[in-house]
């Protein structure tokens, strides 16, 4: 199990005082050992803008990949090692496509990787520790931590060839093609 996310959440009291609501470990954590990752959800938003005054726990609804409608998700995901992912292939691609993820045009039938997949969402990562290798249908870069990515709708899968596992704070915003 990953070391817990530490999520700090502000608000305002009674008088419009600003106030700390939350701190502590982030409870709305997800394990995916058939694919290796392990997804903790910290905010979820329904549109754009957002509210500043709703008073509930916005990150711990479940919530699936991409955000609802017009709305926003904020979450860290740990991806192990691949070479400790034991799940064939086959069954891998087939664990993404059962919820409804998979990538589109020439990868569709033949992805280079089984969590090769595509989003309507416009994607701000950022690498917090390891390294990790971003697929795209025919080209691949290597992140180390620091750095950033902005992901527009496109195929790509996230690849951890390291020793070491890597964690990616996302920030995924609905999109329209």
């Amino acid at each position: 199990m990953p070391a817990p996310v530490r999520r700090v959440v502000t608000g305002k009291d009674s008088t419009g005082k600003a106030v700390f609501i939350s701190d502590g470990p982030a409870k709305n954590v997800h394990e995916r050992p058939e694919s290796g990752t392990t997804n903790t959800v910290l905010w979820v938003t329904d549109r754009m803008p957002a509210s500043l005054s709703d008073s509930g726990n916005a990150g711990g609804r479940k919530i699936g990949v991409e955000p609802p409608p017009s709305g926003t998700i904020f979450r860290v995901v740990e991806f192990a090692p691949e070479k400790n992912v034991k799940t064939d292939f086959e069954t891998r691609l087939s664990l993404m496509r059962n919820i409804r993820l998979g990538p589109e045009g020439p990868s569709r039938d033949k992805p280079r990787h089984p969590g090769m997949h595509r989003t309507a969402t416009i994607d701000y990562a950022l690498i917090l520790s390891g390294e990790i290798d971003l697929l795209l249908d025919d080209s691949e870069v290597h992140l180390k931590t620091g750095d950033t990515v902005v992901q527009r709708g496109t195929n790509h899968a996230w690849v951890n060839r390291e020793d070491e596992p890597c964690r990616i704070a996302f920030i995924l915003l609905d999109a329209k093609d």
